[in-house]
């Protein structure tokens, strides 16, 4: 493993969740209408709002695959044109890899890749929102449960290294405030959220609606990081999902409509700067996680062009607020150089992704790319090590 001179923290970590992850803890009112488990054809299959859900492929995850299996693949390179069961490769028994259910045997793994502390993250539940957006009671008891599974098995600041994240819906905004406020008391220092508008009782709604206000309030008085990571954000209908106007009018200023693009984490960050969440909840910081970064060059020239024709409707220039909240993990084969120069290293996160197969094996080795990017050693320790333990400290006002 490679030698850092340092203990890293890895702001991309996962767990693959137990087959009793939204259902130990459930409400029995809403057992058929959550997610729940069913042999169909001899396999076992998950059930999500009373159908088949193929987010996952296989979610009891035996076999699984190798960490690091598809990095080559990610960084462009498959000279042999295998298809993806070939890419994949060989496959691991679940049971050879406690670490990936097991707080415990995760810290002794930990200690070998000589990480001091990651954000633990879902790697089934990103994709179960959008899945029973259409219930709302259901949905919002399915992750009431979820985050009960969660605290019990993992721990929102276990030993303060395991930093796993609850998620949070915003689908019932009286809710959402109830579901962190419970978090909190359970030391949360994260949360965790997909992209893309809200849908609040089947009408697409801002994230940064008034109606939310309460949400926001209380993750800007705690001081705690909102991730927003990559994952099933149903992106489809676009401006009337975000409870814009969707009736074109010649000349109208509209600066959230001159921002939209179609990637969910862009528009969710151009949303909130739209419609200025950062400047009534100046506390509150926001990570994105496992979206990349080329994201970030696209909003960043759409904010200079919008700011420049609508000056009058940003109390400063978006740009610098984002700088200020925001924060991002790149892929590592992202244009890193260029990264550090738009943002500066101090709102850049390492996240390895392990142990996925599209991650890294070793996270410890994201340190090539960094280097190979002119990062200079300096740099490098912020962006691996001190940036996302900063983040895992809540800074209350």
């Amino acid at each position: 493993m490679e030698d850092l001179g340092f203990q890293l923290f890895d702001c991309d970590n996962h767990y693959y969740e137990a087959e009793d992850a939204f259902t130990r803890y459930l409400d029995p009112t809403f057992r058929k209408r959550g997610v729940q488990w069913a042999t169909i054809d001899g396999r076992k299959r998950l059930l999500v709002g009373g159908r088949i859900n193929r987010f996952i492929p296989n979610p009891t995850w035996d076999p699984i695959s190798k960490p690091g299996a598809l990095d080559e693949y990610f960084r462009g390179r498959n000279p042999k044109g295998k298809d993806t069961p070939e890419l994949f490769g060989d496959l691991d028994r679940l049971a050879d890899h406690p670490e990936y259910q097991d707080r415990d045997a995760r810290l002794a793994v930990m200690d070998r890749q000589k990480m001091a502390g990651a954000i633990l993250l879902p790697t089934l539940a990103v994709g179960m929102e959008q899945a029973l957006r259409s219930d709302v009671p259901a949905l919002v008891a399915s992750f009431r449960a979820f985050n009960r599974w969660l605290e019990e098995d993992w721990g929102f600041a276990y030993q303060e290294r395991i930093f796993a994240a609850p998620y949070i819906t915003l689908a019932d905004a009286t809710s959402a405030v109830e579901e962190l406020q419970w978090a909190l008391e359970h030391d949360a220092r994260f949360v965790v959220m997909v992209g893309g508008p809200i849908i609040h009782h089947g009408i697409g709604v801002s994230p940064a609606d008034e109606r939310f206000d309460p949400f926001w309030g209380l993750a800007n008085e705690a001081g705690i990081t909102i991730c927003y990571h990559g994952g099933d954000s149903a992106y489809s209908s676009y401006l009337k999902d975000w409870g814009e106007d969707t009736e074109m009018e010649a000349f109208r200023q509209n600066p959230f409509r001159a921002l939209t693009s179609p990637s969910p984490i862009q528009d969710t960050i151009a949303n909130l700067l739209a419609h200025g969440l950062f400047q009534r909840f100046p506390n509150l910081r926001v990570a994105a996680i496992e979206t990349g970064s080329e994201w970030v060059f696209h909003l960043m020239a759409r904010l200079k062009k919008s700011f420049g024709q609508t000056p009058h409707a940003y109390p400063e220039d978006p740009r610098e607020t984002f700088k200020r909240h925001v924060w991002v993990s790149p892929f590592y084969e992202d244009p890193l150089a260029k990264l550090k120069d738009l943002l500066g290293v101090g709102h850049i996160l390492m996240g390895s992704d392990f142990p996925h197969a599209e991650g890294l094996a070793d996270p410890a080795s994201y340190i090539k790319d960094l280097r190979n990017s002119d990062y200079s050693d300096a740099d490098c320790r912020l962006v691996m090590r001190d940036n996302g333990l900063s983040l895992s400290q809540r800074r209350p006002l």
